[in-house]
């Protein structure tokens, strides 16, 4: 059974403008239990932050800085100055084995999938899992 991205992926992703903060970014995240945000400006997609990017940004916990330098310090960093901007990106047409082995070859936990320049969805190593298992269900 030949799968494509198209029959597993996230619709819909929540993403940030490259503006948004590092704790506003790490929130959304929270709330939506999710690991990474496609960032998008006036539409295109310009860069991905994730949660692994977004703890490296943060002060160490041995700092001296009082609570409150520390959320000031913080609110000033945004998404763009911690971002990866060459994002390997999909389409949802592409063949799930493709996208996979590029997932693992490069140790990319997720994708943004782009159709006719736009954001239309994510696909994650989560989304890979859930596929793997409903094959190994069906066999």
């Amino acid at each position: 059974m030949q799968m494509k991205v198209a029959d597993i992926y996230t619709r819909n992703p929540v993403v940030v403008d490259p503006e948004t903060s590092a704790p506003q970014a790490r929130k959304l995240m929270e709330e939506h239990k999710i690991r990474r945000l496609p960032v998008v400006d006036n539409g295109k997609l310009v860069g991905i932050v994730t949660l692994s990017d977004l703890l490296k940004a943060a002060p160490s916990p041995a700092t001296s800085l009082s609570i409150w330098e520390l959320n000031y310090l913080l609110d000033r960093v945004k998404v763009k100055e911690i971002m990866t901007r060459d994002v390997v990106t999909t389409t949802p047409e592409t063949d799930l084995k493709a996208v996979a082995s590029v997932m693992a070859e490069r140790k990319i936990g997720g994708l943004p999938v782009v159709e006719n320049g736009q954001v239309v969805g994510i696909i994650t190593e989560s989304d890979v899992f859930r596929a793997l298992v409903r094959l190994l269900d069906a066999s």
